[in-house]
């Protein structure tokens, strides 16, 4: 799996931002990211994956799933419990992180049942480091 794509929400602003690097801190997220906490984040919420092919099968623009991070390839599901890095960036597979009301309110009726067990992972991020579009995802 690669990253094909990186999105951001600043913690005041309603829309979704690309870009193409994200600095990601041990413990906290993304820097620039509205899930982003300087106190430290709970468990799976300092970074979210998806893959871009279930991005474009249920119709949705890139970013508008509201996960961080969009890869290519296939695997996330697999990554539940294991530790990977993103780049240079170590993380661990938390959980699913499976669709919700917010994300249909936000797209359109039934987007939950067509992502159900396949709306992204969430993980704890490990390492200080990069994450940028190109970057590799490899299990550890």
């Amino acid at each position: 799996m690669r990253v094909e794509a990186i999105h951001l929400r600043a913690p005041d602003a309603a829309d979704v931002h690309e870009v193409g690097t994200a600095e990601a801190i041990a413990g906290k997220g993304l820097e620039g990211d509205r899930n982003f906490f300087d106190e430290g984040a709970r468990p799976g919420l300092a970074l979210t994956l998806i893959e871009a092919d279930v991005v474009r099968e249920v119709g949705l623009a890139p970013g508008s799933t509201h996960r961080q991070v969009t890869v290519s390839g296939t695997g996330l599901n697999d990554l539940v419990g294991k530790k990977f890095r993103v780049g240079s960036v170590e993380c661990y597979g938390v959980m699913l992180c499976e669709p919700c009301l917010h994300l249909q309110e936000m797209t359109r009726p039934g987007i939950i049942e067509e992502l159900v067990h396949r709306a992204g992972l969430n993980a704890d991020i490990l390492t200080d480091g990069a994450i940028s579009v190109g970057d590799e995802v490899v299990e550890l």
